[in-house]
Formats: structure tokens, C-alpha cells, sequence
């Protein structure tokens, strides 16, 4: 009698409430709430079930990369600084390259961490402040524009990565880098292609360089209207090269960069 009592009562629910409570359950709950309703024959019912059982499986594939990120770190050895190195602003023709260095603690969960450029600007501004918060250590650094022309866009990257290390409050015991090594620092350096997309602390990294650099970029454009560094952070669109031929070149301008294009 109770369960006969029981489903007039989940039949009574009505859709919308049934959607609140998966909407309003925390991700470790959705399972018992799928299976609470797989036995409801509206489609409306269904299709919720459905929709948060997608939700689950990328959730779960979700929370698996990150622990595969995670474990890449941890196979260079058993240390407990492990840091993270990436740059952002190599190719624009205006404004700093932006390095970024980052120590995560070992048992880091952090969902979506990922490569910058695969993350929305949204997205890219909640991790920044969330890595920071959870961070052991990080660093960043910016070489400007003149710089840049003076030393050469490599020498310049490498510059701004040793800054980034050097602003650590923590000293790391390895180095895992974006694809390059640096010159002349003696900590232990491991070089990984691709790296934003296989570490963590790389990819924690690219998010803290990008949101930085594109700061500065928004700033800029204050500064120097017209150029569209809001949209463009510096980077050859067609916007900027139209007005870099109207207005000339700008004091964050790279000489070196847009002499072809003036």
C-alpha cells in the first residue's frame, strides 16, 4: 500500500518539479535521482533522465582527464613542486608576451583546467581566479613590447618565462614547459609538446598567461582607442591593420612585427 502511495506521489509531481530537483542536486546525487524516475513513463520525465544522464557521463569523462593531466605531472618523479610553464602573445603585432608559472598541490581536482584556447573567456576567468585561490605558487612575467624588437620574440619568451619563475614564493623542483627549454636556469627542465593539453600545471598555466595578457590588452585599448584591442588583444585582424594604417603604430606596438604591414 505505501508503494502503490508512493508513485501516485511521483505521478503527482509535476515536470517542471521533477526538472527542479535535478536541477537543484548535486552532481554525486543525479544517480539516485535516475534511477528514482527511470520507471516514469512521461516523456518529458524521460528526456530530463536523459539529458542529466548525458550530463553525468561528461562529467565522469570529465573528472578522468583531469586525473590523466594530473598523472602525467606526477610521472616526471616523486616531487612535490611540481611547476607549470606556458606563454601567450608570440605572434600579435601590439603588447607583452605574457608568461605564467604555476605549482598545483599534488591531489589538485580542479575540473576543466584545459588548454586557454580551447576554454571560453568565461570560462577562462573562473579557472584564473580558482587556480589562484588553490594554487601552492604562482608566478607571471611580461616583457614588453620594445623589449621584443630589442632581443628577438624566442629571447623575449624566455625572458618573460624566468621572470615567471622567479616570481614563485615556492621554488620548484622541476620545470615542465610548453614545447621549449629555457636557457641558462638550473632547475630540472622537462620540454613537452603540446604541453597545455597533457599537464595540468601547463594547462593551469596557459589560463593564468592568457587572462593576464588579454588584461592588459583591454587596458591598453583605453589608452589607445581605435585599435580594437578589446577584441583583437593585439593579434593582425583586419580591424587593427586598418587602423594601424590610419593612426600609425602605437608605443605598445611591435617595430619588428608590423613593418611589413605599414
Amino acid at each position: 500500500m505505501c508503494l502503490d502511495n508512493l508513485e501516485k506521489g511521483r505521478a503527482r509531481m509535476k515536470i517542471a518539479e521533477v526538472k527542479l530537483e535535478f536541477m537543484q542536486a548535486h552532481i554525486n546525487d543525479i544517480p539516485a535521482l535516475i534511477e528514482k524516475y527511470k520507471m516514469d513513463e512521461r516523456s518529458g520525465v524521460k528526456n530530463i533522465c536523459c539529458q542529466y544522464q548525458s550530463k553525468l557521463d561528461n562529467y565522469d569523462k570529465e573528472v578522468k582527464r583531469i586525473d590523466d593531466l594530473r598523472q602525467f605531472d606526477q610521472s616526471h618523479g616523486d616531487y612535490t613542486y611540481i611547476c607549470g610553464i606556458d606563454e601567450v602573445g608570440r605572434g600579435p603585432l601590439a603588447g607583452p608576451v605574457v608568461a605564467a608559472a604555476v605549482i598545483l598541490p599534488k591531489d589538485c581536482d580542479l575540473l576543466y583546467i584545459n588548454d586557454s584556447k580551447k576554454l571560453s573567456e568565461s570560462k577562462r576567468e573562473e579557472l584564473y581566479d580558482e587556480i589562484i585561490n588553490r594554487a601552492i605558487a604562482f608566478g607571471i612575467g611580461s616583457i614588453p613590447p620594445h623589449k621584443i624588437d630589442e632581443v628577438n620574440i624566442l629571447q623575449a619568451t624566455f625572458m618573460a618565462m624566468k621572470q615567471a619563475v622567479n616570481n614563485l614564493k615556492v621554488k620548484p623542483e622541476i620545470l615542465l614547459i610548453d614545447a621549449v627549454t629555457i636557457p641558462d636556469i638550473s632547475i630540472k627542465q622537462v620540454p613537452v609538446i603540446k604541453g597545455d593539453a597533457k599537464s595540468m600545471s601547463i594547462a593551469a598555466a596557459s589560463i593564468l598567461a592568457k587572462v593576464t595578457r588579454d588584461r592588459f590588452m583591454v587596458a591598453y585599448d583605453k589608452v589607445f582607442p581605435g585599435y580594437g584591442f578589446v577584441d583583437n588583444k593585439g593579434y593582425g585582424s583586419a580591424q587593427h591593420l586598418d587602423a594601424l594604417n590610419r593612426l600609425g603604430p602605437t608605443q605598445i606596438h611591435r617595430r619588428s612585427f608590423i613593418k611589413n604591414h605599414i
